[in-house]
């Protein structure tokens, strides 16, 4: 059998294996021990053993477990509600009312989560009955929450950048930097557009009839005061150098707990289901990334990246149509793959051919995410489509159709990204870590 068939069926049973319903890390795995096996036979699985323990044995993952069980503490004892609730009656003047509030609210949570879905399900729960309550258009709305919740992987902290900084070796501190100005100008985007649709559209987001009272709005910063202190202190620690992502988490998941011991309602029963919530997410997001190493020592042990880079260069593709191929690549891959098997399947592949056309990682990480974001809100397997879907209990269609604006504000994004690389790199290169 050719090299190129045995490529070719391996990726056939991996796309077998997830059309089948096949968990992803598992869908993952088992095509990468089956190549390893078809390439050096039994020799070639001895290997297996010190990449299990090179992949797993990393500084730099274990700020993932520490950032979703901050993002646990803070949902699970109502602090997530009080800072929507907060947010709510300060931007009542603003066109769009509470849809607003859904993407600010996505912005400030992902900026703790570091994860879509959990952004997506946690402002989600505590956003749509109120905006079904006071007849808001359910399209709209479930748009701008399914939307806003992408913004837990460009914000930092994101999981998404801890995984691509350490299948790269690339600084998480850069790739952090590197995420805020286009998660500012992606979360401002999303608002210009939600505030113009409601000047145009005033039925989709019904304005209250009275200002809230000096007291509410005092009421309000009260309880969005310590969430922003929370998040400003550790993005200051990891940007300032006085910390590592993985010891500001260590300290975040710390003053989380005692903010929602002493400003939530956090009980013991609840700070056990937090515990058990959390390590139910972080061995799923461990076990794909363990996966992804397999596969990619199988891929590196064929000489695969070799070979791609090779054709690839071969093309003679320019830097804008270089660009547009991975558009399209993660365009289509975003309909099939979450948004971490994107990451773990295609990085170890493209990451070389970055020096072929001058790319900057750092730069690459965030349009990468992007694409990423793009995935979570494209059917059929966006899984924030799903998220918000399950919680509206409305039509998935609505749900669909209510993010195609902001799929497309995405786009513009990374417009802007490719015409200015320095949106992503200024802040990097300007601030010390």
């Amino acid at each position: 059998m050719t090299p190129e068939l045995q490529i070719i069926l391996v990726f056939l049973l991996f796309l077998a294996l997830l059309a089948s319903g096949m968990a992803v890390p598992f869908a993952i795995l088992l095509p990468g021990i089956v190549y390893l096996w078809m390439q050096g036979g039994m020799g070639a699985l001895h290997g297996l053993g010190l990449v299990s323990w090179g992949s797993m044995d990393s500084y730099t993952l274990t700020a993932i477990p520490l950032f979703v069980l901050m993002a646990e503490f803070l949902q699970g004892s109502g602090v997530g509600l009080r800072v929507y609730r907060g947010l709510s009656k300060l931007v009542y003047k603003v066109p769009g009312g509470l849809l607003q509030t859904n993407i600010v609210g996505c912005a400030m949570f992902a900026a703790v989560s570091g994860s879509s879905i959990a952004t997506a399900a946690a402002i989600g729960k505590v956003a749509l009955p109120q905006l079904t309550a006071r007849h808001y258009d359910k399209r709209f709305a479930s748009g701008t929450l399914a939307a806003g919740g992408t913004l837990g992987i460009l914000m930092p902290p994101s999981i998404a950048m801890i995984v691509y900084g350490t299948f790269t070796d690339t600084s998480v501190a850069k790739l952090f930097m590197a995420g805020v100005v286009p998660g500012v100008i992606l979360t401002l985007l999303f608002m210009v557009y939600t505030a113009l649709a409601a000047i145009y559209r005033p039925g989709i987001a019904p304005r209250d009839a009275e200002s809230p009272p000096a007291r509410a709005i005092l009421s309000a910063l009260v309880d969005i005061v310590p969430f922003v202190v929370l998040i400003a202190a550790i993005m200051g620690t990891i940007y300032s150098g006085i910390a590592t992502p993985t010891e500001a988490a260590g300290a975040g998941c710390l003053f989380s707990l005692l903010i929602s011991r002493f400003l939530g309602t956090l009980t013991w029963r609840e700070f056990a289901q937090c515990l058990r919530r959390s390590a139910l997410v972080v061995s799923n997001i461990l076990f794909i990334t363990y996966a992804a190493f397999v596969f990619s020592y199988s891929m590196s042990f064929a000489g695969v990246g070799e070979e791609v880079t090779s054709f690839i260069v071969g093309l003679h593709l320019n830097k804008l149509q270089f660009f547009v191929a991975l558009l399209i690549l993660y365009t289509v891959l975003g309909a099939f793959v979450e948004s971490l098997g994107m990451i773990v399947i295609t990085v170890p592949l493209l990451f070389p051919l970055l020096g072929a056309y001058g790319i900057d990682p750092v730069w690459f990480g965030i349009v990468v995410v992007v694409f990423i974001e793009m995935g979570q809100i494209t059917p059929p397997i966006g899984i924030n489509l799903f998220v918000i879907q399950s919680i509206s209990r409305g039509k998935l269609a609505d749900v669909v159709l209510g993010t195609v604006p902001f799929h497309l504000l995405m786009f513009v994004l990374l417009a802007m990204l490719a015409l200015w690389p320095q949106l992503a790199l200024w802040l990097p290169a300007h601030v010390s870590h």
